[in-house]
């Protein structure tokens, strides 16, 4: 078997890096499309037109901003509290970036700046696992078809939820209003069951959010919940020095 696939990558390493990246991105484009689809539906929801959702599926490409966006857009949040907002929790991709582009010193900057575009939480993880990738001729194709196929799917699912949200009962389409809460409980478990110290710096934001919110817009409450509460993190989570 291996030998087959040494001939089928000596006879065209570009179609076979193309191939094999959507056979690795493929288990991801499952996951995103149910994801994408609620996403839609919930952005709909809230008030933004098929082709507001849609392009901000095409150009943020973030799942858990865009729901968190649509919150915000659907409590009436300014354009500046949802950007400040959003850059908060997107910060980490700069740190994904940077170790992105370490495994990737072979290539040039003409494909690892379009490349780091497509990194979401899940494509990085992937990517980590297929390091020999880099190496390989034509490697920038193995990542390439890996990211569009997970932003394909994001994208494609996201235009389907919105045009499921205009057909489908109103309270169906509240009741999916549920996934926004159960995606960042999804998220936070693990990270509690690790460390403990993760579940006191959420507590810390949620209080922070809710004292704030009695004085000033909810939109506004969110953005200091979560820059307040990600400070918070550099001192619960900071290490103890070993003593000397």
């Amino acid at each position: 078997m291996d030998t087959v696939d040494v001939e089928k990558q000596q006879a065209s390493p570009s179609w076979f890096m193309i191939k094999r990246g959507i056979t690795v991105g493929f288990p991801i484009m499952l996951g995103y499309l149910p994801i994408a689809i609620t996403y839609g539906v919930l952005a709909k929801q809230a008030g933004m037109t098929l082709t507001e959702l849609t392009l901000m599926s095409v150009f943020v490409f973030a799942g858990a901003s865009q729901f968190m966006g649509a919150n915000m857009i659907a409590v009436g949040a300014g354009a500046v509290e949802i950007i400040i907002a959003t850059f908060v929790l997107n910060f980490r991709h700069f740190v994904m970036s940077l170790s992105f582009m370490n495994r990737l010193r072979g290539i040039g900057m003409n494909w690892k700046f379009p490349l780091s575009m497509g990194l979401t939480d899940e494509t990085f993880a992937v990517s980590a696992l297929h390091t020999k990738e880099a190496k390989m001729k034509k490697g920038p194709l193995f990542y390439t078809a890996l990211f569009l196929t997970a932003y394909i799917a994001w994208v494609g699912g996201s235009l389907l939820g919105g045009i499921l949200g205009e057909v489908i009962p109103e309270k169906l389409s509240q009741s999916m209003g549920i996934a926004l809460y159960a995606m960042f409980i999804g998220l936070l478990v693990p990270s509690v069951k690790k460390e403990m110290r993760v579940g006191m710096i959420a507590i810390i934001a949620m209080l922070i959010n809710f004292i704030c919110v009695q004085f000033m817009s909810t939109g506004w409450a969110i953005v200091i919940g979560t820059v307040l509460g990600g400070l918070s993190g550099v001192f619960l989570l900071k290490e103890e020095e070993d003593p000397e």
